[in-house]
């Protein structure tokens, strides 16, 4: 009979505390993307932008992933976890308030350079938070834990685009006060951010160690080391179990680099659904057509969506092998994207809800499954995957430019090979080779 796995307590020690503390972080961050896809929109209106132009936006946040992430893993490894967190923390708080100090100036470049100054903070933040999620309990459940966290993630993204219709919303703003109002939030988010970050500097967190990393796959329930092949030690009579570590170097472990382009496949994505939800359901072409300034209404209710996934997927996965239920929702995705870009009406805005459903669990499983095993490899192998997220810089002026020529609806359609590769990854890519 299998026994049951805690979510929290590995070695006697109780993890839960610093987990709850770690998993708050996601939410704040959570808010700051919820608020950055309804300004798409915004800008689009206030400064006649195209579509593909207003995609700078994310093309500046998820640009600094591609900058920051390296950088944010060596410092990590330098110095933990714990101040991982706090730096990343400060430089998402310089670059919001940084975003209200420069409004006046009614600057669409200098507030492109304090989303990157957010988008380090946030490279930072995750290049911390998301390993050391899988390092508080037992690696059989790791998967679960960060989907857990990522559900508050999710939560916070609900939550950022009612900020936004509260905020934004306003229709009375002259042009020179609307982008004070745009702004106003990050203001906000920036104290919120500076606040915890002196929290955190007096929260006392369990570091993990190199050794304890390699301890946390390594022997001491009924396993033992056993020399593998290739420069890998198996500590598991099973390599696909979670009780192995490999010596390889990093970007020989193949599970990792089909990992890699997975997730900067997903997030590119990603960032391209999330970010033209609005455009979609606001476009003169789709049936029926709806006010843009309700848009953030409809995004709301599609994060809620991703929310509820993220929450269900992770108790689904207590009976459901986490790289077969990602398996199973990559294929939905496949299936409904072309339904979301036929221009069916309500069937293809339920379409597209249903694609915000199950894209939930994508992120934090594949980050899971791609640093098993790497042992103390595993703050390095996170700031690549942290940089993968880097794709969604990439994606969304893709995506703009399609609509632009072709319409809203059609720019759907362009995600669906990116998926395909996950779909892939999710069926027989992510297996670690012995």
């Amino acid at each position: 009979m299998t026994k049951k796995q805690s979510l929290f307590v590995k070695d006697g020690i109780n993890y839960a505390k610093p987990f709850a503390a770690i998993s708050a972080l996601f939410f704040l961050w959570g808010i700051a993307h919820g608020l950055l896809d309804t300004l798409d929109k915004n800008f689009q209106e206030m400064l006649h932008l195209h579509k593909w132009q207003s995609s700078m936006i994310q093309f500046s946040l998820y640009g600094a992933y591609a900058i920051m992430a390296i950088p944010a893993g060596m410092f990590m490894k330098r110095f933990g976890y714990k101040k991982g967190v706090i730096f990343g923390l400060l430089l998402f708080a310089a670059g919001a308030l940084l975003s209200a100090a420069t409004a006046p100036m009614q600057s669409f470049i200098l507030f492109l350079l304090c989303l990157m100054i957010i988008g380090s903070g946030l490279t930072t933040l995750e290049t911390a938070a998301n390993p050391y999620t899988t390092k508080l309990g037992p690696p059989e459940t790791a998967e679960r834990r960060i989907n857990f966290s990522q559900s508050f993630n999710g939560l916070a993204w609900t939550i950022g685009p009612l900020i936004a219709l509260y905020v934004y919303g306003n229709r009375s703003h002259v042009e020179g006060e609307k982008m004070m109002s745009i702004v106003l939030p990050f203001a906000l988010i920036g104290l919120a951010v500076l606040v915890v970050a002196f929290i955190f500097m007096r929260l006392k967190l369990p570091e993990i160690t190199e050794e304890d990393e390699n301890a946390a796959h390594g022997a001491g329930h009924g396993s033992s080391a056993v020399p593998g092949v290739d420069g890998e030690v198996e500590i598991s009579d099973d390599p696909a179990h979670p009780r192995y570590i490999t010596k390889k170097p990093l970007w020989q472990n193949k599970h990792f680099k089909t990992g890699f382009i997975a997730q900067a496949s997903y997030v590119a994505a990603q960032t391209g659904v999330f970010s033209y939800l609005i455009n979609f359901v606001s476009d003169h072409d789709q049936h029926p057509r709806w006010d843009s300034h309700d848009g953030p209404y409809f995004l709301s209710l599609g994060f809620l969506l991703f929310m509820i996934g993220r929450f269900s997927g992770g108790a689904i996965m207590k009976y459901v092998q986490p790289s077969k239920l990602l398996a199973i929702y990559t294929l939905a995705v496949c299936l409904l994207l072309p339904v979301v870009g036929s221009k069916l009406g309500w069937t293809s805005l339920i379409a597209l809800y249903g694609v915000f459903f199950f894209m939930s669990i994508m992120f934090p499983t594949i980050f899971a499954l791609a640093i098993r095993g790497l042992g103390s490899q595993t703050k390095r192998g996170a700031s690549f995957l942290v940089m993968a997220v880097a794709g969604g810089a990439v994606f969304p002026p893709i995506m703009g430019y399609v609509a632009d020529h072709y319409g809203m609806a059609k720019g759907f359609f362009v995600p669906i090979p990116l998926f395909l590769f996950i779909l892939y990854y999710a069926l027989s890519g992510y297996k670690v080779k012995a």
